[in-house]
Order: structure tokens, then sequence, then C-alpha cells
């Protein structure tokens, strides 16, 4: 099973985010697939989160993620208010949308990937703050599972009538300059 928690804020789309992927990821042969999102009366950019869960088999635990193998941050801003990383396996992958690069963040020696999806989206045609088509496409490039194709053809499925192809542009852009590597590690002298 790959547990994937996902942490945005009310109104970026974060459950839509994780909606899609979970669709795709299903399609391509993840029978097993458990969306738990977490939300309440929480308001437009108020840090929210969804679990996502996916696998060959059925899965039968429908909690949400205590301990993910991937967290995808869909706001770097969130790092000053949450830690998204809480509970992250060894060896997880965090992928994050920021304009920062790489060697700006220290996950304790998780994989990272990064990319500017607010800019990235915005240069494909879509409204500032956009970043839900974005950011599954950085998740496709650190996290080569679910087939790219499919992916695309369920973010023009869900946004059908709101701007699919820019949508798609967008995570097509971010797959293309996600930044993939090891975050970097802090020594003795540095802490």
């Amino acid at each position: 099973m790959i547990e994937i928690r996902w942490h945005g804020r009310g109104g970026q789309g974060a459950i839509t985010a994780a909606k899609i992927f979970a669709t795709a990821a299903f399609k391509s042969g993840y029978t097993g697939v458990v969306m738990a999102p977490t939300f309440g009366t929480e308001r437009r950019g108020a840090p929210v989160f969804t679990s996502l869960k996916i696998s060959k088999e059925k899965i039968y635990d429908i909690s949400p993620i205590e301990t993910p193998d991937i967290v995808v941050v869909l706001d770097y801003l969130l790092l000053t208010e949450v830690d998204v990383a809480a509970g992250l396996k060894p060896g997880g992958l965090v992928v994050l949308n920021t304009p920062q690069p790489i060697s700006a963040y220290d996950f304790n020696g998780a994989r990272l990937a990064t990319a500017d999806v607010t800019a990235l989206s915005v240069e494909a045609g879509l409204p500032q703050g956009r970043v839900n088509s974005g950011i599954i496409g950085a998740l496709c490039r650190a996290f080569d599972v679910v087939p790219f194709d499919l992916v695309l053809a369920e973010i023009e499925a869900e946004f059908q009538t709101k701007k699919p192809q820019a949508n798609a542009q967008a995570a097509k852009l971010a797959y293309e300059k996600t930044v993939v590597g090891d975050a970097r590690v802090v020594t003795a002298g540095e802490a």
C-alpha cells in the first residue's frame, strides 16, 4: 500500500487533486483506492489535508494517514504553519510547490521534488493560486507509478468545463520543470 498525504489551503484544490490522482491510479490497476478528506469548517486559505491510499489489493483501513510514504504540499508557506512531514516514513518523498531551490529545504534526508507550480500554472493560463493540476504533474514526475497520459486525461475530464487544456498544460509544465533529488542533509556543524 502507498500512502500519500496532501497538504494545501482551503480553496486550493488539494482534495480535487487527490481525487484525480486516485481515479487515474484506479484505472491503471490500483484496485484498492481509499481517499479520506479531512476538513470541517475551515475557511478559504486555512490549512487542510487529505489522505489517499492506493494498493493493488483491497484496502480495509480508511483512517487518515499518520505515516505517509509521500507528502504533497500545494503551498510552501504551509511549512511555517504545519509540520507537513510529520510521520513521513524513512526514505519518503516530499513533493513541494515552491519558488525556492531544492537546496533550501531539509526534510531529514527524505527525497524531495520541487517546482514553482504557482508560476507554471499561471504560465499555462490558470488564475493565480490554482495549483492542483500542476502539483499532480510534479507528483507524477517524482513518483512514476501511474501513467502520465492517464493522469492528463483525468485532469481534462475533471475540468471539462473549467479550462481543461490549461489545467492539462499546467500539469505538463510542472512535470517537465520538477527538480527531483535528495533534500539537503544538515551536518552536525550546521545544526
